[in-house]
């Protein structure tokens, strides 16, 4: 993926491989010194303390268990988006586009949150998709964090069977590395991180009663 240009192969990619199996994981796609400023923007919000603890659950039921999920987050908003994060957001709008002229999936819009985890953190198997709110349809995952080693934890780990919990595919969240998945559909996890991690997490929605 070049800087100022959607290579349009580049969307039918991820959209064949979430066709065929549900998921594609695609190392080095975003360009680095794009990654470099999310960061730097992620860093700075994490520094000035603007980053609020992640919750468990939907609507009445949502609760703080850091036991279960340990992450920050700080939601962007689409109106005030820095240069690096609106380059992004455009980037998964036209995958968006795509992905409903290709996969007749019917979404609607994006929303999109920077996560960080401090060290010791993780979060437990999971969908992103609640069983009263079915409007999130397909997850999007930019890693940001550079010179990631496996000594670090932190990986992301993804069932492709929901039945066979042997068989998982294994990210190291490597700075540029896009990971993108039905949320209805791929259980995940992100293991315990060593360091602090960091990633651009969005997901592309259908419409809801209150759009």
């Amino acid at each position: 993926m070049r800087l100022g240009r959607i290579d349009p192969s580049a969307l039918e990619q991820i959209a064949l491989a979430l066709a065929e199996r549900g998921y594609g994981i695609w190392p080095n796609f975003w360009p680095q010194e794009e990654v470099q400023g999310l960061l730097a923007e992620a860093e700075a919000g994490w520094n000035a303390g603007v980053f609020a603890p992640a919750h468990i659950g939907h609507h009445g039921s949502r609760q703080r268990r850091p036991e279960i999920r340990g992450d920050w987050i700080r939601w962007l908003d689409p109106e005030a988006l820095s240069p690096a994060q609106a380059r992004y957001w455009a980037f998964i709008e036209a995958l968006l586009r795509a992905l409903n002229r290709t996969l007749y999936l019917g979404l609607h819009g994006v929303e999109m949150h920077l996560a960080i985890y401090p060290p010791g953190t993780g979060y437990r198997r999971h969908l992103d998709q609640f069983r009263d709110a079915p409007h999130r349809v397909v997850t999007c995952l930019l890693y940001l964090n550079p010179d990631w080693k496996q000594e670090d934890g932190g990986r992301l780990l993804l069932w492709p069977d929901p039945n066979r919990e042997d068989v998982y595919e294994a990210v190291l969240p490597e700075a540029g590395t896009f990971v993108c998945f039905l949320s209805d559909r791929i259980w995940h996890e992100v293991e315990v991180a060593r360091r602090v991690r960091y990633s651009l997490t969005g997901w592309l929605r259908r419409r809801t009663l209150w759009d």
